[in-house]
Order: structure tokens, then sequence, then C-alpha cells
């Protein structure tokens, strides 16, 4: 299967949603790259993520991980993304790896009350949605990565 996931590693490099995609140490199970938000106040920077497949892919869902910290209800500390792609339940052989990115991409620009890791997240941004957005502004600011300059024509 690794020549599958080497297909789906060269859709994921064209994809607009991410930059600088590719095998995490050379491997072509572990990919990492800077996922580009559309929404405020996520737009703002670039959020780092890696995607490891294990040796049962397509069987098995691949893991997203946000290396980024980010101030948001569907991302805990550790980078564990509510994602239900990923999940076993929700997974299909036949999903390709860049609609997980585009999954994590849609839950990074609307942070969806369904998908919940940190509750307190949550209740902050369902009860004070002002405090909520400042915050998740000022800790995008003080840590996202900058956004790269879009590609060349």
């Amino acid at each position: 299967m690794a020549g599958r996931i080497a297909k789906e590693l060269d859709e994921a490099r064209r994809w607009d949603g991410a930059r600088d995609v590719r095998p995490l140490d050379g491997n072509v199970r572990r990919w990492t790259g800077l996922l580009l938000p559309n929404n405020p106040p996520y737009n703002e920077g670039a959020f780092r993520f890696e995607l490891s497949f294990s040796s049962h892919h397509p069987l098995e869902p691949p893991r997203a991980t946000l290396c980024t910290p980010i101030y948001h209800p569907g991302v805990d500390p550790e980078g564990r993304v509510c994602q239900l792609l990923t999940t076993h339940e929700h997974w299909a052989p036949a999903t390709r790896a860049i609609q997980v990115l585009q999954d994590l991409l849609q839950l990074l620009d609307s942070p969806d009350p369904q998908r919940v890791l940190r509750l307190d997240l949550a209740q902050e941004l369902q009860e004070h949605p002002e405090k909520f957005w400042h915050r998740a502004e000022e800790h995008t600011r003080l840590h996202a990565e900058p956004r790269p300059d879009p590609p060349g024509p």
C-alpha cells in the first residue's frame, strides 16, 4: 500500500489548503505539512500537522495530530483532533488522505460543538464568544507558524 500512500501524497501536495506536505524523516507513512485555515482568527497563521498511516492502511484510518498549539475546542493540548473520518466507525478504505486533511481544515475553520475535546473551550465559545475569539486570536498570534507565500504560477 506504500504506492497508494505515495500517490495520495502527490495529491495532497497539489491541494491549496496546505503547504510543504512531505514525508517526515523520509517515511512515506508519516507526513508533515502546514494547514492554512481560511477563517479568522486561525487564518492569521499556519498550523503544522502530522498524518501517520499504519501498516494496515487503508483498512485502518490514519492518525492526524496538530503539532502547532491552537486555542480550539476540537483539538486537545497534545494535538489530538476530534475528527470523525479517522474513527474506525466512520472510516472507509476508499477514503483518501486528502479528505482527512480537508476535514481537518474544515474543523479548524468552523469549530463544531459536536466535535469537542476541550469542554472548557466549547463552553467558553457558546457562553462568551467574544472572549473565546479574542483568546483564539491572541493564541494564534503567539503560537502559529507564519503563513507561507502562495505558490507561484
